[in-house]
Formats: structure tokens, sequence, C-alpha cells
């Protein structure tokens, strides 16, 4: 009898199909059930295979992207998160408003209470792929942050973020005023010693 080839098994094989079940329902719970929760503004874009937790304690400002792959998990009681307008998510992106707790060192990680405390997104900013922002923090309007980043602390409006943690390492140019050339602006890294004067 001919051995059948990788395409065939897995057609034949229950599980398959078994798997293709607990997929559709994950996307059910994650996504599709969540995304009726949301407060949406206008015109809003979520990319189909973006996460949601508890999203009736999120709300998403008119004309923002969501990128795929990202996670948006509010608390399971208080922690909310707002995103304001215009706001750039790229893929892989994670906000937690919600956190577990460890300074109890004899009891494990997910018996403890959880730290849930809201999260702000301001106007306009753009987080870049696989960031992390956690419970408690305030991004201001027209902040950058930067691939990769993890954000355990506020950010200010129109600043450039990087790092684990994320600090400030810049500025967002301004815009020239009328009738002159070239940004009003440079942006200034905040360890370089124009900062510093």
């Amino acid at each position: 009898m001919p051995r059948l080839s990788g395409p065939a098994r897995s057609l034949l094989d229950l599980r398959t199909y078994l798997h293709a079940l607990r997929l559709a329902h994950f996307t059910s719970y994650s996504h599709v059930r969540q995304v009726r929760r949301l407060e949406l503004g206008e015109g809003v874009s979520i990319a189909p295979n973006v996460s949601f937790r508890n999203a009736e304690r999120i709300s998403i400002g008119a004309g923002s992207h969501i990128g795929e792959h990202s996670v948006l998990w509010a608390g399971n009681n208080t922690g909310r998160i707002t995103i304001g307008e215009k706001c750039l998510f790229a893929p892989n992106v994670t906000v937690t408003a919600s956190n577990y707790g460890i300074v109890q060192g004899d009891v494990p990680i997910m018996d403890q209470p959880k730290d849930e405390r809201d999260i702000v997104i301001g106007d306009g900013a753009w987080l870049g792929a696989n960031v992390v922002v956690l419970a408690g923090v305030t991004i201001g309007e027209g902040a950058v942050v930067a691939a990769g980043a993890v954000v355990t602390k506020d950010l200010p409006a129109q600043c450039i973020a990087g790092g684990v943690p994320a600090r400030v390492i810049g500025v967002r140019p301004t815009a020239a005023p009328e009738g002159t050339a070239g940004p009003a602006t440079e942006p200034v890294a905040e360890d370089s010693p124009e900062a510093a004067a």
C-alpha cells in the first residue's frame, strides 16, 4: 500500500479539523465578539488578527489604525485603555492595563492580586513594531515610540522615545513659520550638549 504524502495525511487527520475549530473559537472570543464592545471613532481600522480583552473598557479615536497581531488588554475590573484620534500602531504592539503582582514572594504570580491602571495614548501618537505599553502609562499627543521599546512611565507630547525601558531620546521638529524654509526646531537628543543648555 503506498504511503500518503504530507498534505494527504493532514487532510485525513481529524486533529487538523479540530485545531481549525479551536482557531475559529479563539478568533471569535478574542476579536469578533470583542470588537462589538469597543468604543470606536469614525474611520478606525483594525487588522483582523488583533486580540482584545475586556473591550468594553477600550476606546479608539477617529482615524486610528491598529496593526497586525497587536494585543489590547484592558483590566478585568477597572483598567481602561483610551487611544486618541489618528494614532498609528505598527504590528505586534501590546498595550496592557493590567499586570500581575509580584510583591508576595511566597504566592504564585498567577494567584496575586492584579495591578489595574488606566492607559492613555494621545492623539497622533505612533507606536512602532513590537512596542509594549504597561499599566498606568500616559503617552502624550504626537509622541513617537521606537520599535521594540517597553514603555513603563509617562512620555511627553511630541517626544521621540525608545529603549527598554523607554526614555525620551529626542523631540519632533515643529513646522516652519510661514515664509521660512526648514523646520522651526530640530530634534535634540535628551543627552546631547544642546539639551543640557
